[in-house]
């Protein structure tokens, strides 16, 4: 055996003993097994011998999603060349290019080794359960599927997020375990990475875990967020899978997954009725939604921002990105929105259109009474940072909005989880996928947009007063998907979708218009060059990073960068 590999096996065991030593919640940086990979696979296989190795690898799946490197790439690559966010204070060279939309091969951010990282891993998980479930009668059969389902939706939601940023990329689902094999592969193309990964989820999705913990209250059962929110569980691969519906264009399967999704939480929510355990949730048309205000009728708020992104695995949670400050793993991504004593604006902050004129109610975005708008955005002199993540609580009211002050501690750890999946998303592809089927389902559409949108504005259900009207949209499928894209904006803002949303949008359109009508807002200099350069449908992707294009030979770059000094070979 080579010198490096009796290292690599003394490392394997060192990690497996550290392990199991700590329960999944206090794992931090016990990462460097699988860090390692490639390795001789008769070390590998040394470890896979009992349901505690899955166990281990599983964490450490988890463990590599929450990595610095690819939270900031979900966060970059889905929000900063948006209409969300500018530059602030300090900003790296090449995040700065990024957002004047100089996008070149050399820039950080279009590495994606540590996606490709969480994706090996997952493959690994794959590869060697079922040969435990043949020798650990310890690990059943229906355990090692629902790892499976487990780990498969985590794949399939790293390449989701690669698809949406480069469009083409390689894919694979064989693990990469032995020094000797050869991982290098050309582009597999958008549509066919889309319809392996529903092909992939579609048979797995009903051996999901449906919970992984429930707690006795009145000597009932009830959902615990915590541990369900954390973990992949069957509705977590349903929003997956709707997701990928909505950008496949198979509108039906959407509307079905989002279904179940919604009804789930119904139940959930019947359940915790049952035990006496509801005092901050309302139906909203038979949907559960977290209130602003826990005493009806006052425009005392801040409740639902608390409990969603302060706390974090709400009611409302599908799947969050866990931290909790005491692994020594933080959201770095959102270490961009933190400002200090001295300057409060950090890093990133929000262009002035999302917040200007708010008061007197003629915004382009908000109404002045969107809780939304104070809870995400505060103004600093005449600048505006961003508050959403960053805010451990909101506390304000809205009996004037002329002078809203928000009060809240701000986090003193990054720490907040950063959600991948929530109701609303849910509802409002659901809503999407209705307004693109057929008119004669605009009206519910919009209900379903409308019901967000009254929860932001502190709107009680059965109220009409001041919510959306139907008329006002339902003259054209374009003002229906107007309406749409604005409240995905609204209730998602600095989630890292707003980018993606606007790609998705362009591809339906078959052309970039309303793309970068919309990114062109944010910049106060170049908008003609941006413009320009947002005609081409090739460069609302990023560009392939040149040294993956060294390492890769079978790449080509995309078309949009390949006569850039940086995107040609020497």
């Amino acid at each position: 055996m080579k010198t490096v590999n009796i290292y690599n096996k003394v490392k394997a065991v060192l990690f497996y003993l550290l392990l199991l030593s700590f329960p999944p919640a206090l794992l931090s940086s016990c990462s460097d097994f699988l860090d390692i990979l490639p390795m001789n696979s008769t070390v590998l296989e040394n470890y896979w011998k009992e349901k505690a190795d899955v166990t281990g690898a599983v964490n450490g799946c988890y463990e590599a999603l929450a990595a610095e490197d690819v939270v900031t790439r979900m966060g970059v690559w889905g929000e900063l060349r948006s209409d969300n966010i500018v530059a602030g204070t300090n900003v790296p060279n090449h995040i700065n290019e990024m957002l004047r939309e100089n996008l070149l091969p050399t820039n950080d951010m279009c590495k994606w080794a540590s996606l490709y990282n969480v994706i090996n891993r997952c493959n690994i998980v794959c590869h060697y359960a079922p040969e435990v479930q043949e020798i650990d009668p310890n690990y059943t059969y229906n355990e090692m599927k629902a790892t499976i389902a487990e780990m498969k939706t985590i794949r399939a939601l790293c390449y989701f997020y690669l698809i949406r940023a480069f469009r083409d990329v390689p894919y694979t689902t064989e693990p990469s375990i032995d020094d000797n094999q050869n991982y290098v592969l050309p582009a597999t193309p958008f549509n066919a990475v889309i319809d392996s990964l529903i092909y992939d989820l579609e048979g797995v999705k009903d051996d999901a875990q449906r919970r992984f913990e429930l707690e006795k209250v009145q000597n009932k059962s009830i959902y615990v967020p915590d541990a369900n929110t954390s973990r992949i569980t069957r509705w977590a691969t349903y929003a997956l899978l709707a997701d990928l519906y909505l950008w496949k264009g198979d509108w039906d399967n959407v509307i079905k997954y989002c279904d179940m999704v919604i009804d789930y939480k119904a139940q959930v929510y019947n359940e915790l009725l049952q035990a006496d355990q509801i005092n901050d949730i309302e139906l909203y048309d038979g949907i559960p939604m977290i209130i602003e205000a826990t005493v009806k009728g006052t425009k005392d708020v801040g409740n639902a921002y608390t409990s969603i992104f302060g706390t974090g695995n709400s009611f409302e949670g599908i799947f969050e990105i866990y931290y909790n400050g005491n692994t020594g793993q933080e959201n770095n991504f959102i270490s961009n929105y933190y400002g200090n004593r001295d300057n409060p604006i950090a890093r990133l902050k929000a262009p002035e259109f999302l917040m200007e004129n708010l008061s007197s109610n003629t915004n382009q975005l908000w109404q002045s009474s969107d809780c939304r708008a104070y809870e995400a955005i505060a103004s600093e002199g005449t600048s505006y940072s961003i508050t959403k993540y960053v805010r451990q609580s909101a506390s304000f009211s809205l009996r004037s909005t002329s002078n809203v002050t928000v009060s809240g501690d701000r986090r003193t750890r990054k720490d907040a989880n950063w959600i991948i999946y929530r109701l609303s998303d849910v509802m409002l592809m659901k809503a999407e996928a209705l307004i693109e089927r057929s008119e004669s389902d605009w009206p519910e559409a919009f209900k379903l947009i409308n019901n967000v949108y009254k929860r932001g504005n502190n709107i009680s259900p059965e109220t009409t007063t001041g919510s959306l009207t139907y008329e006002t949209y339902a003259i054209s499928k374009d003002k229906m998907e107007d309406l749409l894209f604005e409240e995905r904006q609204r209730e998602f803002l600095f989630e890292g979708k707003r980018w993606f949303d606007l790609v998705r949008l362009a591809r339906r359109d078959g052309k970039t218009e309303r793309l970068s009508s919309n990114t062109i807002r944010k910049h106060s200099v170049d908008q003609n060059v941006i413009k320009i350069k947002l005609t081409d449908p090739n460069y609302i992707y990023f560009p392939y990073a040149k040294s993956e294009l060294k390492v890769n030979p079978l790449l080509v770059q995309n078309p949009a960068f390949s006569n850039t000094e940086e995107g040609v070979l020497k």
